[in-house]
């Protein structure tokens, strides 16, 4: 598939790499087209960069891996007219730094990122997940032992369909995989991260994921 992986830090660094070695044909969109990050990984990885808009131009499905306060910034320079019809796959959180650690939850308008995306976008299919965990534990769940949970949200069933089958190739079991509904249950994955800062702090580690056991 043709994948635009939006964002040139370490999420989207793990994000674009693993979808690349996975036989993907992706594309790097940073806010420059000479963006010193991307044009290293796509040099590092046979693959191509560009700015946002010329990412998502081609793409089938767009990542957001930039960061939540900059998202709506970076998906509108993408370009509406590049991402309509398009799944649009939401790794963001909006957290706020500038007060130090631990940081804020930024909730626009009272809404999820998630949320204030597909409002601005509404001819996108916009599809949280991912974003309850450390990056390297997205595309190997394998390093945290046992039965641990990967958030499926968005409002087409479609859409969350595809988005199931990347996470399954990520190394993601169907029994992991948990579809929370519509879209307005990101807001609740989103304040989720909050606890997973803390539990950073306190464990020294990103191998960790919350797990729903019944």
């Amino acid at each position: 598939m043709k994948i635009a992986v939006l964002g040139t830090g370490e999420v989207g660094h793990t994000l674009a790499t693993k979808l690349a070695s996975l036989g993907h044909e992706v594309v790097m969109g940073s806010r420059t087209a000479d963006n010193p990050a991307a044009k290293e990984w796509a040099a590092a990885n046979g693959a191509s960069h560009g700015t946002f808009a010329d990412a998502a131009a081609d793409a089938e499905i767009v990542v957001n891996a930039t960061g939540g306060l900059v998202s709506l910034a970076a998906l509108t320079a993408a370009g509406a007219e590049n991402l309509r019809g398009k799944v649009v796959v939401d790794v963001s959180n909006g957290l706020d730094f500038s007060d130090g650690f631990p940081p804020r939850i930024v909730t626009p308008d009272g809404v999820s990122v998630a949320e204030q995306l597909q409002r601005a976008f509404p001819e996108t299919r916009v599809v949280k997940t991912l974003n309850t965990m450390n990056n390297a534990v997205m595309v190997d769940p394998s390093r945290v032992p046992g039965h641990h949970n990967v958030f499926l949200s968005g409002d087409e069933d479609a859409a969350k369909s595809a988005v199931r089958e990347l996470l399954g190739s990520f190394g993601w079991g169907e029994d992991q995989i948990l579809d929370l509904g519509d879209l307005t249950s990101a807001r609740g994955v989103e304040q989720l991260v909050g606890l997973w800062v803390r539990l950073y702090g306190v464990l020294g580690t990103g191998d960790f994921n919350f797990a729903i056991v019944r």
